[in-house]
């Protein structure tokens, strides 16, 4: 992505939140801004490196297949962080690569019989169900899939960056604030200002300087249609996790019930040094 340049972006931001909130706040909002990419469906000559939905897993060779209670995960999607990286400002390690996202099918029209019965036994966001496995881009190379899992047609992606904010819901608007119990009129106030969800004709956040409105996104903030937040097992905080990829409803698969968003989420320190084994699914399912 060449003449990508986050820095001046990010200072344009400062200026556009500073006109609306003044100085002080303005600091605290733009701080609570993180580098992300809306994904798009790309023309020929446009993709983010190798960066895609579906098709097949791009892995250095004697890569295991991750599996659940030995039904194969599937591969949903593909990042070249390669491509990405000089927007993300040292968010990851340099030389990561590719990173291949999987999650057990159990719900689309290709998925393993027994996958149902396998996900029944787990919670939505089981850290057995996902798991995302980084390659080398110069080691990897691409792998066919074991007979019971899933495959999708490949969609590469484009990648336009930006900056995104929490969505409405996410407790990270109350942290730079007050405690958590406290009430805050600035919270309430800025966070429903900027979110995705607030649908005030006169609300001008979505023309801020490298804004994203994407319902494929990597990296960035996650956004959860059903209105919640991310949610981690055994109380974590989910302000100590970085989100890396959401992916919307595709023609191809779907996941519980009527539908959902899939996501997946890793711890931050985890992300700094490049160990993608604590990556986690955190899906939205309604």
């Amino acid at each position: 992505m060449p003449g990508v340049e986050p820095t001046t972006t990010r200072a344009a931001l400062h200026e556009f939140c500073t006109a609306r909130f003044g100085a002080e706040l303005a600091a605290r909002v733009v701080s609570l801004a993180r580098p992300g990419f809306e994904l798009t469906r790309a023309a020929p000559g446009e993709a983010a490196g190798n960066s895609r939905f579906g098709g097949r897993p791009l892995l250095e060779p004697g890569t295991p297949w991750p599996t659940c209670e030995g039904v194969p995960l599937s591969l949903f999607a593909v990042l070249d962080t390669d491509a990405l990286a000089p927007w993300l400002d040292g968010l990851i390690p340099a030389g990561t690569g590719l990173l291949n996202f999987f999650y057990l099918d159990y719900d689309s029209e290709p998925c393993d019989p027994a996958a149902a019965e396998v996900a029944s036994k787990f919670r939505w966001n089981a850290s057995e169900l996902g798991a995302v496995i980084a390659a080398r881009s110069g080691h990897a190379v691409e792998v066919d899939p074991p007979a019971r899992s899933s495959v999708f047609a490949p969609i590469p992606w484009a990648a336009s960056p930006g900056f995104t904010f929490p969505d409405l819901f996410d407790p990270a608007w109350r942290t730079p604030w007050a405690e958590p119990d406290d009430y805050d009129e600035d919270i309430e106030y800025i966070s429903n200002y900027a979110s995705i969800h607030n649908l005030d004709p006169d609300n001008d956040w979505t023309s801020r300087p490298g804004a994203i409105i994407a319902e494929n996104l990597a990296f960035g903030w996650p956004i959860f249609p059903t209105g919640s937040s991310p949610f981690y097992r055994n109380g974590e905080d989910p302000n100590l996790y970085h989100h890396l990829l959401q992916l919307s409803d595709q023609d191809e698969w779907r996941i519980g019930g009527d539908g959902g968003w899939m996501h997946w989420s890793i711890p931050t320190k985890a992300l700094r040094s490049g160990d993608f084994s604590q990556a986690i699914p955190t899906p939205d399912i309604w």
